[in-house]
């Protein structure tokens, strides 16, 4: 039910609120003008207004939580540019053929991605658990090059003598 709540325009979720609220207050006023009778006054008298507060509170957050799954799209959409821009950058240390190779597949990977899985993503039909085809072969050329000198050598490989 909160998914077509949280899509509707600021403004009819706010009607929609609102017009709730007001649906469930004249009910709870009408229910306790009728067991407000004889003894039970001064009991219904009691009842705080601190009641209140809370409707506020989850009606100021309806529209945050939209604005901020908004916000995180955004966040893993330039985290990914981000890192497809330093494998593009890292790209020209690799032999002359291995960097073209790269910036093809990445750019073919952009032109998919944008064209075919971000408006799938929006319409929340995509399947995220799949391996993009340019993306996994990028990666399956980077680890078949061979380092040409040190520099390119991971110096991670080394064997190091820890005892």
């Amino acid at each position: 039910m909160s998914d077509w709540l949280h899509n509707l325009p600021l403004v009819w979720m706010a009607i929609f609120v609102f017009g709730c609220t007001f649906l469930v207050t004249a009910a709870i006023c009408w229910i306790v003008t009728l067991l407000a009778v004889g003894e039970r006054v001064p009991s219904f008298k009691a009842v705080s207004p601190g009641i209140l507060p809370p409707l506020g509170i989850i009606f100021g957050l309806l529209p945050r939580r939209r604005s901020g799954a908004t916000i995180n799209k955004q966040v893993q959409r330039w985290t990914e540019a981000s890192a497809l821009r330093a494998v593009v950058i890292l790209a020209s240390r690799f032999p002359a053929d291995g960097e073209t190779r790269l910036r093809t597949l990445i750019r073919e990977y952009i032109g998919e991605t944008t064209a075919k899985d971000w408006p799938m993503m929006a319409n929340r039909t995509a399947n995220l658990r799949v391996i993009p085809q340019k993306l996994a072969e990028a990666l399956q050329l980077a680890l078949t090059l061979e380092p040409n000198n040190e520099g390119q050598r991971d110096r991670t490989t080394r064997n190091y003598d820890l005892t």
